[in-house]
């Protein structure tokens, strides 16, 4: 067997301490899958002191808090990145790489944001930037779309991949509960921050999204493109039409090539119930991938957790120290590696994109209100395809409708006109429903 591969962690958080345990705990298996030893020499923390009750005084790693001291250490050949953030996380990395040393890295929003450009720095210092656990915990959707699907021309993916979202919108369909009373929940289980706008507003998603959709059609990162809707406006008797209409409501991140481009787009979505995605529930992760050759694969587990995202970390490593212990000069192209036309496919307008609707549409109970609503529809060309109508509670009663697929544009101006009928005394609900056949 080789001489070790030496690691440094920058990051000791819920990550990093759970990479830095599965390598001390299952050194063993790890060196034989990697063909050589990982030997972590070298770890910077904000809490040193901490960090020592997680390191044995004779493991010989040292302990400090300057992640650049681990970047300027001359015998480190992989450093990992498990601070979050971007500063200093970009500089860390930036620096790493220009300095030859292979990074892994699980920060999702550093890649998202600012990878383009560091994938530039990898490429020209010939280093390897590995991002595995960035999207989708412990389920290896990176090597997936990257190895696994390469012969095959991805056509669309969809994934839920927030777990405290999907915890919440579980919670509600499954008790009636209120979106402010399922997300106090998450919080005090530890599965949504005290600031949960990260998570329920969709931006973590949209990081994911952006990632993976990079490697499936080929282009650059584009996360300023990607159509970011929350969950906080969605009620517990939408998710009740949504089950009554046969549909489930998932926040679901939807990449899909098209004719005109490429759909970026992460928000409430009615998915069928005949499809399995429909059943992901709690914090689990669940991604759905569609290739012209191998048709439709679902790819399910936990989507975050130390050991979850831990697992994906040291795998990165391990891919690293095969490619050292093969003597190869330089990495594999870079895993985002943007070739051809497809560099340039153009982003599609969210104005642009055609959708099926289901609407909530709160009016007074008074004789010819359905045909009012109908006739703003059919104004701007929206059609509908089923209806529900309840009794009355309260001086009002909702219409649920489900309408056939029309542009965003005419949906957002039919819902703006809609809202001045003076028979509509609330405001109105809509959730996209996912533009893939259940039987995909």
């Amino acid at each position: 067997m080789q001489s070790p591969v030496k690691v440094g962690i920058c990051g000791l958080g819920t990550v990093g301490g759970g990479s830095l345990r599965l390598l001390l705990e299952n050194a063993d298996e790890i060196a034989r899958r990697a063909g050589a030893s990982i030997q972590v020499v070298r770890v910077a923390t904000r809490r040193p002191r901490e960090a020592k009750e997680a390191v044995s005084p004779d493991s010989g790693i040292a302990l400090g808090n300057d992640p650049f001291a681990v970047v300027k250490d001359a015998e480190i050949q992989v450093v990992v990145e498990t601070m979050g953030g971007f500063d200093p996380a970009f500089d860390v990395v930036r620096q790493a790489l220009a300095n030859g040393k292979h990074v892994v890295t699980a920060n999702k929003a550093l890649i998202a944001e600012r990878g383009n450009e560091l994938f530039e720095v990898a490429e020209a210092h010939g280093t390897t930037l590995a991002y595995e656990s960035s999207v989708a915990g412990g389920i290896p959707i990176i090597k997936t779309l990257r190895e696994g699907l390469a012969a095959n021309r991805i056509e669309w993916l969809a994934g839920i991949i927030n777990g405290t979202g999907n915890f919440i919108l579980t919670e509600m369909s499954a008790g009636g509960r209120t979106f402010e009373d399922v997300l106090a929940q998450a919080q005090e289980l530890g599965y949504a921050e005290a600031d949960p706008g990260f998570d329920v507003e969709g931006t973590d998603a949209a990081h994911k999204l952006t990632i993976m959709a990079s490697i499936a059609f080929g282009i650059p990162l584009q996360f300023s493109a990607t159509w970011t809707e929350g969950i906080g406006t969605l009620e517990p008797e939408d998710l009740a039409y949504a089950e009554e209409l046969g549909y489930r409501i998932k926040h679901l991140g939807i990449a899909r090539r098209t004719e005109r481009g490429v759909e970026l787009r992460v928000h409430p979505t009615l998915i069928s119930k005949r499809w399995l995605l429909s059943e992901v529930a709690g914090v689990d992760n669940a991604i759905v991938v569609k290739g012209h050759a191998v048709g439709t694969t679902l790819y399910q587990g936990p989507g975050a957790g130390a050991d979850a995202t831990a697992s994906a970390v040291v795998a990165d490593i391990i891919d690293i120290a095969r490619r050292l212990r093969a003597g190869a000069a330089r990495p594999l192209a870079p895993s985002l590696h943007y070739h051809g036309e497809a560099r340039d496919l153009p982003m599609v307008s969210m104005d642009d994109i055609e959708s099926e609707c289901y609407l909530r549409i709160p009016v007074l109970d008074r004789m010819g209100v359905m045909a009012r609503i109908t006739r703003v529809l059919e104004q701007h060309a929206i059609s509908i395809e089923a209806v529900i109508q309840k009794e009355v509670h309260g001086g009002s009663v909702p219409i649920v409708l489900l309408t056939h697929a029309a542009p965003e544009s005419s949906m957002n101006a039919a819902i703006a006109e809609l809202g001045s009928v003076p028979d509509v005394v609330g405001p109105i609900s809509r959730v996209r429903v996912a533009p893939f056949p259940a039987g995909e």
